[in-house]
């Protein structure tokens, strides 16, 4: 079982597993703000813990966030098991406090927000997963903080198809 990360000051850091990538974003317990970092590439564990290493080494969070996905209505899939895993190999690894935080419809709402920004969907696609992660950790902190209700992402009516919780 994960333990919930604690309020305190220092770093944080988030992911957005994925199988092919893994979004990375960094905030301050102190700010309550996160940031984008970066997009960690790689298919093999070995690879991208390695990599997540060099992260924690360098940032020296006092605890990570990872999120949970699940269906629109709260339901766990298959992808929801595989972050469990993942979150659980981040705790043994690096012996920090691990917390889920929602996650529902991120990589929508990050593409979404890439676009308003100007990208096209191909320097989107470059900045998705980090982006994804950053507002996973902003979701973690303003529920945190009291400012959110449980559902940190609201789905987007207009980009949601309901048959498949697949942005459209």
């Amino acid at each position: 079982m994960l333990e919930p990360a604690r309020k305190t000051n220092g770093t944080v850091l988030a992911f957005d597993f994925g199988e092919k990538r893994i979004g990375v974003a960094v905030g301050e317990w102190q700010l309550l703000q996160a940031h984008p970092l970066t997009t960690i590439q790689g298919t093999g564990d070995g690879e991208r813990f390695s990599a997540i290493a060099t992260l924690i080494r360098e940032w020296q969070p006092t605890n990570l966030v990872v999120g949970r996905p699940v269906a629109l209505d709260g339901t766990p899939h298959a992808m929801t098991a595989r972050c469990t895993r993942f979150a659980n190999q981040l705790r043994g690894r690096f012996g920090l406090g691990v917390a889920y935080a929602e996650e529902r419809l991120s990589s929508c709402a990050a593409e979404e927000r890439l676009r308003s920004a100007g990208h096209d969907s191909r320097s989107a696609r470059r900045h998705i997963d980090a982006v994804a992660a950053q507002l996973i950790l902003q979701g973690y902190f303003d529920a945190m903080a009291g400012q959110t209700p449980d559902l940190a992402f609201p789905p987007p009516q207009s980009s949601i198809d309901r048959e498949t919780d697949a942005c459209i």
